[in-house]
This record gives C-alpha cells, structure tokens and sequence, in this order.
C-alpha cells in the first residue's frame, strides 16, 4: 500500500532548469546528471515494487527525516509486519571497484561517496528515530544497485548490497514472510509522514541571477528555444513537438516561481520571463483563470 509517491525534489527541478537556461559548470553538471540518473532508477525499482510485492505492507517513497538536527534520506521505506526496510536505490551504470572502503569508478579512478556507508548512517538515525517514538522493529538496511550495466569488483560478501541479478530473488524473499499489518503500523506510517521535511536546509545550489538566465518559452520536448506561434499552439521548429500556449505559460510560472521564490508574480514579470509572440492580454487571462489575484490594475500580481 503506497502512502507516498515519489516526485522530483527541488534540487533536482532546479539544477534541471539551470541546465537548460545557464552554463553549469563540469561539477555542477556532474552533480545534476547523477540526480537524474537516480530519480530515473528510483522510479524504475517504483514499478518493481508495485507490480512484485506482496502481502500487506505500506510503502514510503522519498522521505526525509531529521533528529538532532541531522537531516537523512530514505528512498524506499517498507513497514512490515515485524520488520522495516530501508532501501537505498542506485542506477549507477559501468565498473566500479572498492578499495579501502572507498568506492571507485574503473574507467576514471573518480571517487563516489560509498552508499554503503550512507546507509548505515541511515539505519543508526532511523533506529534512534524510533527509539524516540518508542517503537520497536527490527530495522533491515541494503543498497540495491539495478542498473544491469553496473558491475562492482572487489566487494566484500558481507555488506547490505543487493546486485542487479539479485534484485528480483531479493523481492521473492520479501514475499516469502508473511505480513499482517494494525492499527499499530498504520499510526506509525502516518507519524513517519507527518515528520518528512519538505526541504533539506544542507542542499546546495549554484549561484545565478535572473539576468544571466536565458529568458524564452523551451519546447518541453528537447528543450530547444526555437518555438513559434501558431493558432493556440507553440511549435518546436527543431522537433516539432507542439504545446497548448496556456500549458507552455503555466509550465514557465511554475520554473519561475521555483527559480525566484521570493519574486511576484505580475503580467510584466511573466511576459518577460517567457519572451514569446504573446500580447500581455493573453498572459494576464492564463494568470487569472490559475492563480488568485491580489492588488489594484496598477500593481496586480498572482499567487
């Protein structure tokens, strides 16, 4: 039973409209393209889960809890019976090798954070977590690895790590224990949700201004600026994709609002932002049936 689906973070929604409207730098980029390769992955192990789990449980995706202002991520959280699951989703693709505790990429020698170490840091607040709402469960950790072009050299037997070809027994082995949920798991999954921050004060974002950001309306297909007016549509002159004018604003407000939290909301502001063949009549109609409208004709904005 799924409590909480899963959606793309702010992080993630933000470094995907830099990418498209600023240069990143190679770190940068670097950081973006890894946060979309495993939203990607958390997705695909979603489906699994979805389509092969069995007997009652409740299922948490994405959760981000804090205790003594230390903040931890959970991809998977799977209440059970007798037991809770962390589960820590990876769609790392090619070789990879640990030495020294370390994780290491084959190709480049690149050092990664090693997820195993994350996990357990993981596991040891989640079991405070629970001892602070005094609770009792056993609490089983495992990194699973899905991508089925990722190998891994030289990793010791004993760590929590589930490996593609192992992915689909470690779901049968789920289903093999039989689970029966109460009232008592349902109130713990729902005070677990009540406690998921919304935002996670430690993420860090590159600078960036609003006038070093390419203004303009991008296809929502390939993400090229070269987009024209016709009739009531937007059409992509580099791959024809082709989007109702009042979704192609509301999507540009929405990437506003998100770039510039602290900014208004006004026809001007809009118009603008999106830098397309629109009069601010049409703009202004799209912002009012949307959004509430505060202020007099000469300092409107929208919420």
């Amino acid at each position: 039973m799924l409590l909480k689906d899963r959606s793309e973070s702010d992080e993630l929604l933000i470094l995907r409209y830099l990418n498209i409207r600023m240069e990143l730098s190679e770190k940068e980029k670097f950081h973006y393209l890894n946060l979309e390769k495993g939203f990607q992955g958390e997705l695909i192990f979603d489906d699994m889960l979805a389509k092969d789990l069995q007997e009652e449980r409740y299922i948490i995706n994405d959760l981000l809890l804090e205790i003594n202002n230390s903040y931890f991520q959970i991809d998977n959280l799977i209440i059970s019976q007798r037991v809770i699951h962390l589960l820590d989703v990876k769609y790392f693709n090619g070789d990879y090798y640990i030495k020294s505790d370390k994780l290491y990429a084959v190709a480049t020698d690149r050092e990664y954070k090693n997820p195993v170490d994350q996990l357990k840091r993981c596991a040891t607040l989640f079991r405070q977590l629970l001892q602070n709402l005094k609770q009792n469960y056993l609490v089983e950790s495992y990194v699973i690895f899905i991508n089925p072009e990722f190998t891994l050299y030289q990793a010791p037997m004993d760590q929590p790590i589930i490996f593609p070809t192992q992915v689909n027994r470690f779901l049968k082995d789920l289903n093999q224990s039989s689970s029966k949920l109460d009232d008592g798991h349902l109130k713990l999954a729902k005070k677990l949700l009540s406690l998921h921050q919304p935002k996670n004060p430690y993420t860090k974002l590159p600078q960036y201004t609003y006038e070093q950001l390419q203004k303009g309306v991008y296809c929502y297909k390939c993400n090229s600026f070269l987009v024209s007016k016709h009739n009531y549509d937007l059409i992509c002159r580099t791959c024809g994709g082709q989007e109702k004018i009042q979704l192609a604003v509301l999507r540009s407000v929405k990437e506003f609002k998100l770039l510039f939290p602290d900014r208004k909301i006004t026809t001007q502001v809009i118009s603008d932002w999106c830098r397309i063949d629109l009069n601010r009549k049409t703009i202004f109609r799209v912002l009012k049936k949307h959004f509430k409208v505060f202020g007099n004709t000469s300092n409107t904005y929208f919420e």
